[in-house]
């Protein structure tokens, strides 16, 4: 395994850390709040960070009766609900490897996750379990199958464990070297790859969490992100508590009056939201009226860039400016505007702290301001991943010189701010999610009716774009409606729903390379001239 150095005088990694024990740990008093939660019927209940602390100290000990152990990888699939924090945190003082998995992944996502990662143990929410339970005759390193929030037949429920514990353990002591997370994302191979982190990812969070979340011991932070993704890493778990802010946790679906109620009525002062999201309360009447949102200090966003239009709606309402920020799943906050800074619309902002970011073309050079080139990560911060896991072609395919690439192009101007052009592969960013072409049109030629299928992104209004399919169908079936709907429901039993095709688009041929690859970048021209759009952006 790639082991990472982390000596840039910027970020002072210690050499042992576990954000459990260090920072949750020293956070543990009774009259510090650190969580609200809200479950679907909109009960709430309040955690300080001891109740935080002793219950991901029973869980840990729970994990290590049962047979979990420093190193083993543990699939995790939990909704935004208080379990996913304590077993998140239970995992980190054990010292296993958390693979955090969406709740909407079906059972072959999951089987690909469990083989890949070799993982010995699945965590569920009791809801969610059947995915798992059809997945589970061919998950042969699987060992442990543990539910929480209720039982079911053959799993191991943890809450007794726990409960039976005691004041629980400790744990392990880490390095800030050993392996901590183990996350998917969709990328340009018909697998998901797996970006491995280590326990430095965990510690520089907090730089984030200053910088661009501005997060205090007294705020309130909620980030909506789903607990399968990164983002909820960052802005849920590590960035508010490593600044010891208390977080809000919100099990129901998102519909923006409710939102909207909802940070009225908890004072929210810190918000970390999906640019859909912000779109969508930006058309609600009674902003800055009858959601005065007065404690509300800060918000953020990241996914791609917001629109001029909405950025303005909530500073006219709040006074105050959402601000951009560029990541990914392999790194960290790289580029972003921060609190003070001069927000120019339309840009990326500049690179942050600790982050030597450039513009960089095909021969690894820095290119001249307003030249189009690749975002590039110069060295090896804490926030970058280590590797991704078994792909050592992968991995080395990343770098190009002194510099790993993002897979995004930008510009820069002479003042330093970063401008995005596009994405440098087929990756589509679609309301807060990375969906990979191959996934969709792998799902889409498991129909009878599907002889042929490319996969893009469409420019959307509210979504930055949804995926488009051009679909080419075999003899003996017919372009209708009705088989729009079936290819649709098809693609969200094959693989996890948010990834099916809003759009579909029946054509006789595809356009392909004289290999006869196809050439998706020709239909997402197409797409962006139809539409009138600019690309939208590939941030994460």
């Amino acid at each position: 395994m790639a082991t990472a150095s982390h000596t840039d005088s910027y970020w002072q990694v210690p050499a042992a850390f576990n954000f459990a024990r260090d920072v949750v740990g020293a956070l543990a008093r009774e009259d510090r709040l650190g969580l609200i939660f809200l479950d679907k019927a909109g009960h709430e209940r309040r955690y300080t960070f001891a109740e935080i602390a002793r219950e991901s100290a029973r869980y840990a000990a729970a994990l290590r009766e049962v047979g979990i152990a420093q190193g083993d990888k543990v699939l995790v699939v939990i909704p935004k609900r208080p379990e996913w924090l304590f077993v998140m945190l239970a995992l980190l003082r054990v010292g296993a490897v958390a693979v955090p998995s969406s709740e909407q992944l079906r059972a072959k996502d999951l089987l690909f996750r469990a083989n890949h990662s070799e993982a010995t143990a699945a965590i569920s929410y009791a809801t969610l379990t059947s995915e798992f339970d059809a997945m589970r005759p061919q998950a042969a390193t699987i060992k442990h199958w543990l539910v929480t929030g209720g039982e079911r037949p053959g799993w191991t429920a943890l809450e007794p464990l726990a409960a039976q514990s005691g004041e629980g353990w400790n744990g392990n002591p880490t390095s800030s070297d050993e392996p901590a997370y183990l996350v998917y994302t969709s990328g340009t191979t018909k697998d998901p790859k797996g970006v491995l982190h280590a326990h430095a990812y965990t510690f520089a969070k907090r730089m984030q969490a200053q910088l661009w979340l501005d997060a205090k011991p007294t705020d309130l932070v909620w980030c909506s992100a789903g607990t399968g993704w990164a983002k909820s890493l960052w802005n849920v778990l590590l960035g508010p508590w490593s600044c010891g802010s208390a977080i809000v946790l919100h099990e129901g679906g998102f519909d923006p009056v409710e939102r909207m109620d909802l940070l009225e009525r908890l004072g929210v002062t810190v918000l970390c939201q999906a640019p859909t999201e912000y779109r969508l309360e930006a058309k609600l009447e009674g902003l800055g009226t009858r959601w005065k949102l007065a404690k509300l200090r800060h918000a953020v966003s990241a996914g791609e860039p917001l629109n001029p239009e909405v950025i303005k709606g909530f500073r006219d309402a709040y006074g105050l400016t959402i601000l951009d920020g560029y990541g990914q799943t392999e790194n960290s906050l790289l580029v972003a505007n921060l609190p003070g800074s001069e927000v120019r619309p339309g840009s990326m902002g500049k690179p942050t702290p600790g982050h030597d970011v450039a513009i960089v073309d095909e021969d690894g050079n820095v290119c001249a301001d307003g030249v189009v080139g690749d975002i590039g990560l110069k060295g090896h911060p804490p926030t970058l991943f280590v590797e991704y896991y078994k792909n050592p072609q992968e991995t080395a395919n990343c770098y190009r010189g002194e510099y790993y690439l993002t897979g995004d192009r930008a510009t820069r101007d002479a003042d330093g701010y970063l401008w995005f052009v596009g994405r440098a592969d087929d990756v589509i960013s679609s309301a807060g999610y990375r969906i990979g072409p191959f996934e969709v049109e792998s799902a889409l030629l498991t129909h009878p009716a599907v002889k042929e299928s490319a996969v893009v992104g469409s420019p959307d209004v509210d979504r930055g774009n949804l995926v488009k399919a051009f679909v080419v169908l075999r003899d003996g079936y017919s372009a209708t409606p009705q088989l729009v709907a079936e290819l649709q429901e098809h693609c969200k039993r094959e693989t996890a729903p948010y990834k099916y095709p809003r759009e579909i688009e029946f054509v006789t041929d595809l356009p392909k390379t004289s290999s006869g690859k196809i050439r998706r970048v020709e239909l997402r021209q197409l797409e962006l001239k139809r539409k009138g759009a600019t690309q939208a952006s590939g941030f994460v």
